[in-house]
């Protein structure tokens, strides 16, 4: 049996993972639950020798969808030798990988209202391998982490110092893709420039950095804030909510789910939270949405350029960000202002860098690796 160290991406409903030789840390393979812990729960395998398997997992629940996966795994020949998580919020104590004891899964569920859809249901997936493999090691990374050192200026809300003492500040997310961004720039002669990194895919949201370490996010105290997404409205006036509240007797439970899942690309199209299908539709709404999105990543991209005194380099990065052309000439075009200009050819082509001879900055698409972030952060503390 081969060793591997498993990496584990816990969503909504689906559960990412990878496969990494425990020794020298080779990809073996990538997978997917889709559906997971529906009745209709589905099992995809990736392998680095390009074989693919599927299969269905039906009537399994979450609490036998990890046991399967960890057999299926062995069928391969594959041991899980160690467990590393995504965790989306690490709060204020915790800025650096760590081993999830019992003490420690405490303390993350209790930040479990800071990141109500995505905390519990990373946390679930821990607890089952607790129980499922007792003396397994298993550590969190985290989605903050990336935006501990940031300025304490860029990490305040202009309310009472109290309450930032007691947490309420701008933490920022998508750290491990931020972080997987940052490890590659000196690839690009960025090790020390001012950069601005569009983290663009059904969760959203955009990073201004220099020399590699994060200055400003757009995400703040929660994942909902900043940047519109595939059903997450981004930036909203407070008093809006209020509104519903107040006038429309909404509870808080019916306020978060308007916030999470009724907004954003889905909710002013009112036909899809996918880009893909937004912008193939011909339907004015759809235009809309795709128009908004566009619009809203340009004004944070000038925002961050203020916050990290310039702009040196633009990067798009994740679903939309890697794959959509259309939605990064739009949004550069916005940006033409600052001298932003893109090699239409190179763009179309999704090149690594697209941006015309004559631009200000450069203008790059870098894949990101989250789940190659998380192995680099924990081989550490696995060695």
């Amino acid at each position: 049996m081969t060793p591997v160290h498993l990496t584990l991406n816990a969503g909504s409903s689906t559960l990412k993972f990878r496969a990494y030789h425990a020794d020298d840390h080779r990809l073996l393979l990538r997978g997917l639950i889709d559906h997971f812990g529906a009745g209709d729960a589905s099992l995809a395998l990736d392998f680095a020798d390009g074989r693919r398997e599927s299969r269905r997992l039906a009537d399994t629940g979450r609490e036998r969808a990890l046991p399967l996966l960890l057999a299926t795994l062995a069928d391969a020949g594959l041991v899980v030798a160690a467990a590393i998580h995504r965790v989306v919020h690490g709060g204020r104590d915790f800025a650096a990988p760590v081993a999830l004891t019992a003490a420690v899964r405490e303390q993350l569920a209790a930040l479990s209202a800071l990141a109500p859809l995505h905390q519990p249901t990373s946390l679930a997936v821990v607890e089952q391998l607790a129980e499922t493999r007792p003396t397994l090691p298993q550590i969190a990374c985290f989605d903050t982490a990336f935006h501990a050192k940031a300025p304490a200026l860029n990490q305040r809300f202009a309310i009472a110092r109290h309450w930032y003492d007691e947490g309420v500040r701008r933490y920022g997310f998508h750290g491990l893709s931020y972080a997987a961004i940052a490890r590659r720039l000196p690839e690009y002669g960025l090790a020390d420039a001012r950069v601005v990194v569009c983290h663009l895919g059904s969760g959203a949201s955009a990073c201004g950095m220099v020399a590699g370490q994060s200055v400003a996010s757009t995400m703040g105290f929660s994942a909902l804030d900043g940047l519109m997404m595939g059903t997450r409205a981004g930036l909203i006036d407070p008093e809006v909510l209020l509104y519903w509240q107040e006038t429309h007797g909404m509870d808080i439970k019916a306020v978060r789910d308007e916030l999470y899942k009724k907004s954003g690309l889905l909710g002013v199209s009112g036909l899809s939270s996918d880009m893909r299908v937004l912008l193939e539709s011909d339907a004015p709404e759809a235009h809309e949405a795709v128009e908004l999105f566009c619009s809203r990543a340009a004004r944070e991209v000038a925002s961050l350029s203020t916050a990290i005194g310039g702009l040196d380099a633009l990067v798009f990065t994740a679903g939309i960000g890697e794959h959509s052309a259309e939605v990064r000439a739009n949004i550069v075009a916005r940006l033409g202002w600052l001298g932003l200009a893109l090699d239409a050819s190179a763009n179309h082509e999704h090149d690594a860098e697209i941006a015309s001879p004559d631009s200000s900055a450069d203008i790059l698409v870098i894949p990101t690796d989250e789940e190659g972030e998380m192995l680099a952060e924990a081989l550490p503390l696995l060695a």
